[in-house]
């Protein structure tokens, strides 16, 4: 028997789960992306062509993981000295990270993108205990802005700058 084979005694509900989050992620989005406005002027590919291929590919990768697991073939885990194998997960750190996307997703319209992402990346580093904290929210800042010139100013993506950053051009889409 391989050794990627699964064991009777293991059920592979994680990497199903995984894989199908994949799948609804990229069906969403192969969904919604025909509702992205094409402006009248657009004579190349369009706004819709990338979302359509990123889900596109996100459908099939997930739906390829899926068959894979139900085939019997499973990642190893890996057996590096710093890793605890037979630790559980930690629900409360993954409800934390949920919760910071969450939260990042309702701030983008009222706050600005860089303060959403800036709270995300943060809010990531404390549930992932960054020491010293102050350190990771600073590079959390950084980060946002970072982004937000390059996707806002330099690419053109719409990303609201939010009220504290309105008046400075260089990061408007």
């Amino acid at each position: 028997m391989s050794s990627h084979a699964l064991t009777p005694t293991r059920r592979p509900t994680g990497e199903i789960l995984f894989a199908l989050l994949f799948v609804s992620v990229g069906a969403a989005g192969l969904l919604t992306a025909g509702s992205i406005p094409i402006p009248p002027s657009e004579t190349g590919i369009g706004p819709r062509a990338f979302p359509y291929i990123v889900c596109g590919i996100l459908v099939l990768v997930g739906t390829g993981i899926v068959v894979q697991v139900l085939r019997g073939k499973v990642g190893q885990a890996e057996e590096g000295e710093d890793l605890d194998v037979t630790a559980k997960t930690d629900w409360i750190a993954l409800a934390k990270l949920v919760g910071f996307v969450i939260l990042h997703i309702f701030l983008i319209e009222p706050a600005g993108w860089p303060v959403a992402a800036a709270v995300l990346f943060s809010g990531a580093a404390w549930t992932l205990e960054a020491k010293p904290l102050w350190k990771a929210v600073l590079v959390s800042v950084a980060m946002a802005l970072v982004l937000q010139y390059v996707f806002g100013g330099l690419l053109g993506v719409s990303l609201p700058p939010g009220p504290l950053l309105e008046g400075v051009p260089f990061l408007h889409g």
